[in-house]
């Protein structure tokens, strides 16, 4: 019976010890104490010396301390700030998007869907991206669409926003990109023999970015793609709208060919 007690008080005192292991084990909030102003100047700290994952720790303790106060607003529109410096685009749009559904008054929208266009904007899988990608057959360029749908709800909501003509110079920048982009792989498919596909790419440029520069040279790809192709009348076509179009360019004298070095080179 001794034996049995003993053991009974043994397994107590390690149950005992195990529960203030765990216990001294779990790590102290060191915001417990701060006021919200002070955590928020934590955060901004952090900002500064560029540990942003430690400045999203602090902002997220913000928001549910201060829910409900334009303090916790700021925080979660810097916190998607601070997600975006922290090459994190998905987390970003993510608060920016919550942000937009919880605080549709908000004075601040027109900066939140400004950051929103600017996060995909720079997305490393966004624009020109394929100039290093080696397969340019396909290419998903959602990141650019969905700057410039961001960049567009801004322009069309905050005509008078301040970052109004940035997102304007941007949305300009974003289509010529995208024209320029289906041009490049038009070409490549010149390149490659496929005239059809070639075409076909030339066609969704001009039908897709109206005015774009990259525009002349998808009429001159379709040009030679349809000579290429045996098919005069629709060449002569082609050839017609490049010479309304653009008068002065290179291509009509005829002294321009279609590029057939490496895609990837642009000069």
């Amino acid at each position: 019976m001794p034996s049995a007690k003993l053991s009974v008080v043994s397994a107590l005192l390690l149950a005992v010890a195990s529960l203030l292991a765990g216990c001294a084990n779990k790590s102290v909030d060191p915001t417990a104490k701060m006021t919200t102003e002070e955590i928020y100047a934590q955060a901004r700290e952090e900002v500064e010396n560029v540990q942003y994952a430690k400045a999203i720790g602090l902002y997220d303790k913000l928001e549910g301390r201060a829910a409900g106060t334009p303090l916790a607003q700021q925080a979660q529109l810097e916190k998607a700030h601070a997600h975006y410096k922290n090459e994190e685009p998905a987390q970003a749009v993510a608060t920016l998007d919550r942000f937009v559904r919880l605080h549709p008054a908000s004075p601040a929208v027109d900066y939140a869907l400004y950051l929103k266009g600017l996060v995909n904007f720079n997305e490393k899988k966004g624009l020109f991206s394929f100039l290093v990608d080696q397969d340019l057959s396909e290419r998903d360029q959602q990141a650019a669409k969905e700057s410039f749908a961001a960049f567009k709800e801004l322009v069309t909501r905050f005509p008078n926003s301040r970052y109004t003509a940035d997102a304007q110079a941007r949305m300009t920048y974003i289509v010529n990109s995208l024209a320029m982009y289906e041009v490049h792989v038009a070409r490549y498919y010149f390149s490659r023999g496929a005239y059809l596909a070639s075409i076909n790419r030339a066609q969704q440029a001009i039908a897709d970015y109206r005015d774009a520069p990259a525009l002349e040279e998808a009429l001159h790809i379709m040009v030679q793609s349809y000579d290429a192709l045996q098919m005069p009348q629709l060449r002569e076509d082609a050839r017609r709208v490049l010479e309304t179009n653009y008068p002065q360019s290179r291509y009509i004298s005829g002294n321009s060919t279609v590029r057939r070095g490496p895609w990837w080179k642009l000069w």
